[in-house]
């Protein structure tokens, strides 16, 4: 176990988020040549592949439904880092990109990493099954807490534009928290068999693999490098953020195209965790992954959003426009229309994914 812990501990997973901090440490408050955004910028990738990593560590240790729980608050830890970073480096610019950034991220999970999940276990054993009980449930809380908070303020009129009122924020977020700590609740406790994987059947079956899960020491190694990966993802996405934002103008790409890079960044680990679930035929766990993903997006974001517009200057755009409100109906009534059985062929998997795209091409061009 001593040789396993060391190995463990000479890793790119350790390295990574080590060096990506010390490469802060020397590059915080410069201006830096092209070549060392580069490497900034590949560090970042590297340190949030590492923290998802760590992440997916603690999470064997702990089991499920709790991993999901575990990598979907680390990559929103991560979202949330990206969005107050790039909000602090160009107010002016950035009033829309929390809503941009969550919207994007619900589109992905819902669609790109929902599809995506369906597929492999639909082509797997040409039906992908999961419990429609709890996957329902998390559907139900993922398209509430998306009204709330991004469909209302188009229609709101305490301010103008697609905005809340400092009242309306803090209800918001407060009901954001409240809804994703019922689920949470449920998740983890008296329903806790609703989250595991089943058989064709619908029977729970063994949520994971036979491989003996890591040491309490080995997962405690791991929670640290976590904490020291996402610092490192923090404070090298503030050197980059100009370089992001330079770079969507320069391919005359709108500046909400940003949110959908940030998204895009924080959840490819995600997609591959779930991704390799559905081919083990776990498509319960990456339905979770997608869905948990989603919550925790907008019931964490938004929060933090709203506590971080207190010393933000300008206004916070949420609600969405006519393009983005469609495109939120029509993945809504589809992935109610395809969790409800409980099973899913290909067709479903590929429907989302067609939605997946249309999103991403009319973000490119609306």
């Amino acid at each position: 176990m001593a040789t396993l812990l060391r190995s463990r501990m000479t890793d790119w997973t350790v390295a990574v988020p080590v060096l990506a901090v010390l490469v802060l440490l020397v590059t915080w408050g410069r201006d830096l040549p092209a070549p060392i955004i580069v490497v900034v910028a590949v560090l970042l990738g590297g340190a949030v592949l590492a923290a998802v990593h760590h992440a997916e560590v603690v999470a064997h240790r702990v089991g499920e439904p709790y991993g999901s729980l575990v990598l979907a608050v680390a990559v929103t830890v991560i979202e949330v880092a990206l969005i107050v970073t790039l909000m602090i480096s160009g107010p002016e610019k950035t009033q829309s990109l929390a809503r941009d950034t969550v919207f994007a991220a619900v589109m992905i999970t819902c669609n790109g990493i929902l599809g995506l999940s369906l597929l492999l276990g639909a082509l797997r054993r040409r039906v992908a099954v999961f419990n429609p009980e709890g996957t329902g449930g998390a559907l139900a809380t993922v398209i509430t807490l998306a009204t709330l908070s991004l469909v209302i303020p188009t229609f709101t009129t305490a301010r103008p534009g697609p905005e809340f009122s400092p009242a309306q924020l803090t209800f918001a977020a407060v009901a954001s928290l409240a809804l994703y700590g019922l689920f949470v609740l449920v998740q983890t406790g008296r329903h806790r068999d609703y989250f595991l994987p089943v058989d064709s059947q619908g029977r729970v079956i063994d949520a994971e693999e036979h491989a003996r899960p890591p040491t309490t020491r080995a997962a405690l190694v791991s929670l640290g490098l976590l904490l020291v990966a996402l610092v490192a993802v923090v404070g090298d996405a503030k050197t980059v953020s100009p370089t992001i934002e330079a770079g969507v103008a320069a391919a005359n790409l709108p500046h909400a195209f940003v949110g959908v890079i940030i998204a895009l960044l924080v959840l490819l680990p995600e997609t591959l965790a779930a991704a390799r679930a559905a081919r083990r035929d776990r498509v319960q766990i990456s339905l979770n992954l997608a869905l948990g993903s989603a919550m925790a997006s907008i019931g964490l974001t938004i929060p933090a959003i709203a506590i971080a517009s207190i010393w933000l200057d300008g206004p916070l755009l949420l609600g969405l426009g006519g393009t983005q409100l469609t495109l939120l109906a029509l993945t809504a009534v589809t992935a109610v229309l395809t969790v409800v059985p409980g099973r899913a062929n290909v067709l479903q998997g590929g429907v989302h994914l067609v939605l997946m795209a249309a999103f991403v091409f009319l973000a490119a061009s609306p």
